[in-house]
């Protein structure tokens, strides 16, 4: 038999193909699957935690970091300037008095341009792919402040469910007409509205949104919403979405926490109250505790309001005994700060942002 004969490479070709071999290198975190996932917890808020030697500026953001020692001294010392640097008593009365003008004004500058799609908004809260899933069947989703729609119209576009029904308020009627006016608006299942969700009931309307009842409603939506009011509004607010939500109706709710970096950001003559600011174009916004908010969702009812903590000038409804001995109407079933630490890889600069979201429901 005949044997295959070995040939010998020359030197100068085995170095050549050695050189075309890329180099390897050890896989860098940024590639592991474990320093950056999906969630599929909606409030587990990312899985990329800085730890104990990390370098920091190896990423853009990290999640659940807590601020440093040197931005809680720093904070404190702009809340301080802000408080002494306030806004003056005529801009907190122009910029109080009248809201809807800044947003329309706002809306009238950005349109559809300002704010991006919320896609991720069925990952954070399961509920809202669930209600759009084909067999779901009838489902009212109300979302209040809806703007130019960035909530609204992804659901509408991953929607498989032929009697979902959005009903897209905002007290702006530019930010509506916005809505009406984009190409994903379809009547069958979406429908824009002018609604406050402060709004008290007159003789001529019962201060619910256009086309819906009390006890009519699955889903609430509040993405920074609460946020946009005055302290003095929650309660007519709270009061609202209760009204027109079913018995185990559900709440999405997500704003701003206190110490987020726009907090910090803010300059003199911003200031409206403690934790209220006034931004450059007129808009307001409200930073809110944790325990602030727990306090606020789990304690509110129809008969006595908002807890004795809270400052307001809406009428309670109902006795003093009534008020005494409340238990609160909503069950907490998630409430959690989404804290991130955003990094300026260039200018080594580290920005911490900070968010609450919450998941209530009606009791039955």
């Amino acid at each position: 038999m005949s044997s295959t004969p070995v040939v010998s490479m020359p030197s100068d070709i085995t170095a050549a193909a050695q050189a075309a071999t890329p180099p390897q290198i050890a896989p860098h975190r940024s590639h592991d699957p474990s320093n950056n996932l999906k969630r599929s917890d909606p409030f587990q808020f990312g899985s990329r935690f800085l730890e104990e030697g990390d370098d920091v500026y190896e990423f853009n953001a990290w999640d659940h970091v807590e601020p440093d020692d040197e931005f809680l001294a720093f904070a404190e010392s702009q809340y301080a300037k802000q408080r002494e640097a306030q806004a003056s008593d005529f801009d907190k009365k122009r910029f109080n008095a009248d809201p809807v003008r800044w947003w329309n004004l706002f809306y009238k500058n950005n349109t559809a341009n300002f704010f991006k799609d919320r896609k991720w908004l069925q990952q954070e809260f399961p509920v809202l792919e669930q209600v759009a899933r084909k067999d779901a069947g009838k489902q009212v989703v109300l979302e209040v402040g809806a703007g130019a729609g960035n909530t609204a119209f992804p659901l509408i576009r991953n929607n498989e469910n032929e009697e979902l029904m959005v009903h897209a308020c905002d007290f702006s009627k530019t930010a509506v007409q916005v809505m009406r006016d984009s190409e994903y608006y379809n009547p069958k299942h979406i429908t824009a509205d002018v609604w406050d969700v402060s709004a008290q009931p007159t003789e001529e309307s019962n201060g619910l949104p256009p086309g819906l009842t009390e006890g009519s409603v699955d889903v609430v939506i509040l993405i920074f919403i609460f946020s946009a009011l005055a302290p003095d509004q929650w309660e007519r607010a709270i009061r609202n979405v209760y009204r027109v939500l079913k018995p185990g109706g559900q709440v999405l709710f997500r704003d701003y926490g206190r110490g987020d970096l726009a907090q910090v950001r803010f300059k003199k003559n911003r200031y409206l109250a403690e934790n209220f600011y006034v931004r450059g174009d007129g808009t307001r916004v409200y930073f809110f505790d944790k325990d602030e908010l727990e306090e606020m969702w789990s304690e509110w009812t129809p008969e006595g309001g908002l807890p004795e903590s809270f400052a307001s000038d809406a009428p309670a409804e109902g006795d003093d005994e009534a008020a005494d001995t409340k238990v609160g109407v909503f069950d907490i079933l998630n409430l959690a700060y989404d804290r991130r630490l955003v990094v300026n890889r260039q200018r080594k600069l580290k920005m911490y942002r900070c968010w609450i979201q919450g998941h209530f429901t009606k009791r039955q």
